[in-house]
């Protein structure tokens, strides 16, 4: 419905009666003005007509303000649904921005975190290699201990050794060596509670021996009188007739020329005094090299000759003289303290040290 033409059609619908109710007036008659009468359904088209154009008017106003609503709330939601596009792609913009520094601090982050295992990695292994470090010079300063100990033949250098590497482990305070401070604390009680000869002893008793060698007797030797049988002053005899006295001293003669004595070996009684030259020397020479070997620690090589020492020293001198007697007392006892002159060894401390160094 176009409100414009509306009016038009008002003013129109009240003619068609007239035109159509004189048809047939001439010219003369629609020259007189006749008092026209308007009839009441003419009116009330006229009111009616009227206030359709009112109510036309007033819903061609709330038209128009509808339109205007309308055209004001369609620009608003355009401006809202470009501020809503603005936002949507600031709100696109600041996401992407989001998601790269969110990546960027994933990635400084897996750097952080990287960084903290090779600082870990690279803590372990300074405290790793400084237990390391500290098992290897302990092994070391053990062994050297050990060398030295088998040298000199005392127990103290090993003592110390030992001593000095429970400290050592105390300072470091490393749960991991507990397992060694224990196997240290026992191998320093086997050391101080073993029974260890004296080694300068040893040496003067093998020297005491070489000397008394130049004295003994082989077992061929012919028995010399003692000293107080020579000083021995014979009792006066009776008076006796010559060849009686002759007789006497030729049966005192023979007895000095035939000795009858029991002899073990019997290579023995066929040695020349050459032999029994060669014989004292070579049994000085076992003993010699019972106490090289004793200097240089080899304990089974300076056992092997003075177990030789002692066979030369039973089979080809005489076991019945005081000297050989002594020298064979001597030599024994020498024998018993090289039993005990082995220093003891620390292979358990040794075994855990091998086991710490290999990180098991």
């Amino acid at each position: 419905m176009n409100p414009e033409h509306a009016p038009d059609t008002a003013h129109q619908a009240p003619a068609e009666p007239v035109s159509a109710s004189s048809p047939a007036l001439s010219a003369p008659d629609a020259l007189i003005k006749p008092k026209v009468t308007v009839p009441r359904g003419l009116m009330v088209l006229g009111v009616l007509s009227g206030v359709a154009l009112v109510a036309v008017m007033v819903l061609w106003q709330k038209v128009t303000g509808m339109q205007e609503l309308l055209a004001r709330q369609s620009a608003q939601a355009q401006s809202q649904s470009l501020e809503a596009s603005a936002l949507a792609k600031q709100a696109v913009s600041t996401a992407q921005e989001t998601a790269a520094r969110a990546a960027v601090l994933d990635a400084r982050l897996s750097e952080v975190a990287l960084q903290r295992s090779q600082l870990d990695e690279l803590m372990q292994s300074m405290s790793r290699s400084r237990d390391e470090n500290l098992v290897v010079d302990i092994e070391a300063a053990i062994r050297l201990a050990q060398q030295q100990a088998q040298l000199t033949g005392s127990v103290e250098p090993l003592l110390a050794a030992l001593k000095s590497a429970d400290q050592r482990i105390v300072r470091a305070a490393q749960p991991r060596l507990a397992l060694l401070q224990r196997a240290i604390a026992r191998d320093m009680d086997r050391v101080k509670t073993s029974a260890v000869s004296d080694t300068p002893n040893l040496l003067i008793k093998l020297d005491e021996l070489v000397r008394l060698a130049d004295d003994m007797q082989p077992a061929n030797a012919v028995v010399t009188l003692k000293q107080n049988e020579k000083n021995l002053v014979t009792p006066p005899k009776a008076s006796q007739n010559w060849w009686q006295a002759g007789f006497d001293l030729v049966v005192g003669e023979a007895r000095n020329l035939v000795r009858v004595s029991r002899i073990e070996s019997p290579e023995a009684a066929l040695l020349s005094p050459e032999q029994a030259f060669f014989l004292r020397e070579n049994f000085k020479l076992k003993l010699l090299n019972a106490r090289l070997g004793l200097l240089a620690r080899q304990i089974e090589s300076a056992r092997s000759d003075l177990t030789d020492a002692e066979a030369m020293l039973k089979k080809y001198f005489q076991a019945s003289a005081r000297k050989t007697q002594a020298t064979a007392a001597l030599l024994q006892q020498v024998q018993v303290q090289m039993r005990t002159l082995q220093i003891p060894r620390v292979d358990e401390t040794l075994a855990v040290l091998a086991t710490a160094a290999a990180g098991r």
